[in-house]
């Protein structure tokens, strides 16, 4: 069974790449950040008629793990043009495909890549409280395997040696992959603002949207109007929505250790005010 799956998105593979030409390309990306509802964002979007997916994957990681593929290869996982022009005709819109990849939010090379090669993309990122989306990303990569280290508290002690150098190897040789700096960055991926620092120079102000997590899960309807509205499409009905992608924890964290962290991620959030138009849900 595993073999024939292989063949057929090797298949697909090929006759994307062969008729990429003819097909779309983003209008906007979900970027990130990793295990704060990218998934059920993706999922609720799909069920809009006028929003396109990959024909593959919910994620292509083009623009961080397989820029050295090149375009024609990132094309190729998108539906055809003729088919989104039908759907121009029935529906008196322009669709726009999309894909989510949250970790193009954190390599320091995707969103310089993003700008480059889809100008006018727009970008979606949600955040989340970071001491729960720490917690969250161990257990994760605990279950895939990219973690060997059971301990919480172990893991982000060794964060910072694993990931020393890694942005400088990254930039240094930008076909280079690095398992920690993908894997292991607990507390560097809930440093939300410098990501978005990095990115708004390259978008501007007015071509990203940040949602509260926490607060697209309470009122789900809310942030699917705005994400409507961000991109300029017509509200068809709301979709089903429905969390994805939902890991129990090993261990609860020690009182001590989330105090610790929450003042490490205080002056972080202070920065999202801005982006959020108010202040986090997680320090309200």
């Amino acid at each position: 069974m595993r073999t024939t799956k292989r063949s057929v998105l090797s298949l697909s593979r090929v006759t994307g790449r062969v008729t990429s030409g003819a097909r779309v390309l983003p209008s906007f990306l979900i970027v990130g950040a990793q295990r704060c509802g990218t998934t059920s964002l993706y999922r609720a979007l799909a069920q809009h008629p006028l929003l396109l997916k990959p024909v593959l994957h919910k994620g292509v990681h083009y623009f961080d793990v397989a820029y050295s593929r090149g375009m024609p290869w990132y094309q190729g996982h998108f539906p055809l043009r003729v088919g989104a022009a039908l759907l121009t005709h029935r529906y008196g819109h322009r669709p726009q495909a999309y894909e989510s990849s949250p970790y193009y939010l954190f390599h320091p090379l995707a969103g310089q890549r993003i700008a480059a090669d889809l100008p006018g993309v727009k970008l979606i990122v949600l955040v989340r409280d970071p001491v729960e989306r720490a917690c969250s990303a161990h257990a994760h990569e605990l279950a895939r395997g990219f973690e060997t280290e059971s301990h919480f508290e172990h893991a982000l002690e060794l964060e910072e040696g694993r990931l020393a150098g890694a942005e400088e190897r990254l930039r240094a040789s930008p076909h280079a992959l690095h398992h920690s700096h993908r894997h292991h960055a607990y507390l560097a991926r809930g440093r939300y603002a410098d990501q978005l620092d990095r990115l708004e120079p390259l978008f501007g102000r007015d071509r990203m949207l940040v949602l509260d997590s926490h607060r697209f899960f309470a009122e789900p309807e809310t942030a699917y109007d705005r994400v409507l509205e961000f991109l300029g499409l017509p509200h068809l009905g709301y979709p089903v929505f429905e969390r994805y992608n939902r890991r129990s924890l090993p261990r609860p964290v020690p009182r001590a250790l989330a105090a610790r962290l929450r003042d490490h991620f205080e002056p972080y959030d202070a920065r999202l005010v801005r982006w959020l138009d108010g202040e986090p849900s997680w320090r309200q």
